[in-house]
This record gives C-alpha cells, structure tokens and sequence, in this order.
C-alpha cells in the first residue's frame, strides 16, 4: 500500500505545485497591495458596504476592507475558498476513475493487494495534498503579513485555515464518491461540483428563503467573512459536513469493492 501511496503523490506533485503556487502568490500579491490602497481603503470601504445584496454575499457589509482582516476575507478568503475547492475537487474526482479509463486497473488488481487498500492509499493521497496544500498557501499568508508588517487575529486565521481543510476534504470526499461510479475521467464534473457549491452558498447570502438551507453546502461553516466577523456559525453546519464526508467515503468504499471493473 506504501508503494501505491508514493506512486499516487508522484503523479500528484505537479498539479499540487501549480495550485499551490498560483493560490498562494495571489493571496501573497494580495494582502501585500494592501498597504499601497491604505489610503483609498476608507471611501471604498463605505462605498462596497452600500451595495445591497452585493455587500451582503461577499461580507462587506460586516466588514470593513480599510482593515486587514476585513481585506484578507473579503478578498483573498474568496480566493483561496475558490481556489481551494477546485482544487481539492480535481485532485479528487479522478483518483479512483482514471484506473479504468486508462486501463490500468487490469495491471494493478493482478497485484496482490486489495481494493479496500487501493482506496485506502488514494483517500491518503488526497487528503496529503490537501494538508500540504493548506500548509504551504497559509505560509504565503504569513509571509505577506510580516512584510506589510499587518496582521489579523491570528487564532481566526487559523480557524479560518482548518474550516477550509475541513471544507476541501468534504468537497474530496463527495468528488471522490462520484468517481467511484464512473468509468471515465470526467474532470469537469468534479469542478462543476466544487462551483456548484460555490455559488449555492453565494446565493444563499442573498435571497434570504435560502439561508436556512446553506448548512447543506460545505461552504457554510468555512466562510471567510463569517469567521473573520466572530459570526456565530451553525453547529448543524459542522454536523452535517462530518456527516457528509463519512457518508461518502463509506460509499466510496462499498461501490468500488463491488463495482465491476472495465477491462
């Protein structure tokens, strides 16, 4: 199973960098552009917490973006949540699909080892991208606040950071599901799950007969103005995405022990 979990990391490495990068230098540009808006912050800040529906959906009107916590959520939070989910959703939706679609399951169910420890070492795969992934961009973070010489309350950032692992892992979870019951690589799928969630939760924000429903998303409990606010957040909303990632892993692990593998 070791040898399969390396293998699995090994061909990992790439998109992991690339999104790690690319996430974490925005973040990084970001919160550093700060200092040089400082002075325009004020006006745009009374400007954005005045736009109605708009203010509502991206915390602007909880917070203020003349502050660095208040920046960093409404800001960089959306991108790493974005960012991270499509992310957490591409690393996913394959790791089980693409054994038959490239037709390598043939050579790797002839080896002995079992499926439930195939499923094993790529659920690990996945969830140590999402940790190194996780580690890496809140070091950019870091980094761009000590530069600026700016921070926010530190134990919030690192909530912040742990609802968003939480988050990913549930976004995995139900993407890696799904790819239990194909036979292709359908990629896009598994972002459209990941963007689905994104703009339900968005949309949930601002028409107010929905906001009653949003613990459904994973979104719910990792929203960057939320937490940032001190907003109390519903405890349903955690019960039900821990109740969501182990619903779908144990499905994930039932339909590929029993699925019939295509040749």
């Amino acid at each position: 199973m070791l040898t399969l979990l390396k293998h699995e990391l090994k061909q990992n490495y790439k998109s992991l960098l690339i999104w790690t990068l690319s996430v974490g230098l925005i973040g990084f540009y970001c919160i550093y552009l700060f200092t040089s808006m400082t002075e325009d912050m004020q006006s745009l800040s009374e400007s954005f917490s005045n736009m109605g529906a708009f203010s509502d959906a991206f915390g602007m009107s909880t917070l203020s973006i003349a502050t660095i916590a208040g920046f960093f959520a409404t800001e960089v939070g959306v991108v790493h949540s974005l960012g991270s989910s499509m992310f957490a959703a591409i690393t996913a939706t394959t790791v089980l699909s693409k054994e038959e679609d490239g037709h390598t399951g043939e050579f790797l169910f002839s080896l002995p080892i079992s499926r439930v420890k195939v499923i094993t070492a790529k659920l690990i795969s996945v969830l140590v991208n999402l940790i190194i992934f996780t580690v890496t961009t809140a070091l950019f973070y870091g980094i761009a606040f000590a530069v600026i010489g700016e921070k926010p309350d530190m134990g919030i950032f690192v909530k912040f950071m742990c609802m968003q692992f939480m988050m990913n892992v549930e976004i995995a979870l139900i993407c890696m599901a799904f790819s239990a019951f194909v036979k292709k690589n359908m990629l896009g799928a598994g972002l459209g799950i990941a963007l689905l969630f994104y703009v339900y939760d968005l949309m949930g924000r601002v028409i107010p007969d929905l906001k009653d429903y949003l613990v459904i998303g994973p979104f719910s409990y990792a929203n960057a103005s939320e937490l940032f606010a001190e907003k109390e957040i519903s405890s349903a909303a955690y019960v039900f995405g821990i109740c969501i990632i182990i619903l779908s892993a144990v499905l994930a692990y039932v339909r590929y022990t029993k699925k019939d593998l295509a040749s």
